[in-house]
């Protein structure tokens, strides 16, 4: 394990027991997650995109803030859907959101996940072409994005423009150099992995993937990084891919620990059914005390094979909580498994 960073989906609720009970409290909050990150030594502050919930949404604003802010941690998205996303105008926001950055931005993108709404993405004014399903629209959109990246030019110029013009076909600004290396897409089965693989983006793999076996998840997953990397390697790019798997994992540290997590009922993979009818597999949660926890992840094949983990934090438990479940992580557990 190289990397470890944190992964919020930023909920928000009105109930007393939340402690983001607004969508500015949760702006702000995860602002404050990923200063509190950085100085604990994390190497990744993550956010979730969804869309008609009362969860964090439009992502740019957020990693722009929280890359104002921060010096040195990785800043990401896990993930963006792209049946939602105009790749064009999402290469602008992100080339100027990786720019206030200093070239820090990791963005996940994806398909997506079911969502609140049905066909959500009809809303925004998409509609898959002649012949196409929304996954393989949002797989369109995600490859024109990463193309975009590239800043190659395509469009033709003005030959009278209000302001002179570089010679040639003319890219998207601002224009970021690397970003193109940094993205990533999440990948829900081993055909998407190896896809990605091909087109040379880098690999999130979440805590739910397409039953494809009857395996245990950690296995599964495992397998499916193993078939990313060979069809990376076929394909000839010159760099070494990133990786990540997300996991739920609580060290039982104090009281408050053991009230929040300590009751089991995560011990287990649970199967479970995406929009009715594709059979999906959910990756158990860890938490235990620290010495448990560590014998229990060195099982996970999955994070043996990935250099990146992902935690998916309680955010509505608030920052100061947060900062110490991160913590404890990074003092009782990572160490014994490699990272650093």
């Amino acid at each position: 394990m190289k990397k470890i960073g944190f992964l919020s989906f930023g909920h928000w609720t009105a109930s007393p027991q939340s402690q983001a009970q607004s969508a500015a409290d949760v702006l702000l909050q995860s602002i404050d997650l990923a200063i509190e990150a950085e100085r604990l030594g994390m190497d990744g502050a993550y956010f979730r995109v969804h869309h008609f919930a009362r969860q964090l949404a439009s992502p740019f604003p957020l990693l722009a803030a929280v890359g104002a802010k921060t010096h040195k941690i990785e800043i990401g998205t896990a993930v963006i859907d792209m049946r939602y996303e105009n790749p064009h105008y999402m290469t602008e926001d992100a080339g100027a959101a990786d720019l206030i950055a200093g070239g820090r931005l990791q963005l996940g993108i994806s398909r997506g996940s079911p969502e609140q709404v049905i066909d959500g993405w009809r809303y925004f004014g998409y509609r898959p072409a002649e012949g196409e399903d929304d996954s393989e629209m949002g797989r369109r959109h995600g490859k024109e994005f990463f193309e975009l990246l590239r800043g190659k030019g395509f469009a033709q110029p003005n030959p009278r423009p209000m302001f002179p013009n570089p010679p040639g076909l003319l890219r998207l600004e601002p224009y970021s150099e690397g970003l193109h290396e940094r993205v990533w897409w999440g990948a829900g089965s081993n055909t998407t992995a190896v896809w990605a693989a091909k087109l040379g983006m880098n690999l999130q793999s979440s805590t739910l993937k397409f039953d494809e076996t009857g395996e245990p998840f950690h296995i599964q997953q495992a397998a499916q990084i193993r078939a990313f990397r060979a069809a990376w390697k076929e394909a000839g790019h010159a760099r070494t891919p990133r990786i990540s798997v997300s996991r739920s994992i609580f060290a039982l540290i104090d009281d408050r620990d053991r009230a929040y997590f300590g009751r089991g009922g995560q011990e287990e993979d649970k199967v479970g059914f995406l929009d009715g009818a594709t059979r999906a597999i959910f990756g158990r949660g860890y938490a235990a005390e620290p010495d448990v926890l560590i014998e229990e992840l060195r099982q996970d094949e999955a994070i043996a094979e990935a250099d990146t983990i992902l935690l998916t934090v309680p955010n509505q438990l608030g920052v100061a909580y947060n900062a110490h479940v991160m913590e404890a992580i990074l003092t009782t557990v990572a160490p014994a498994l490699g990272w650093r």
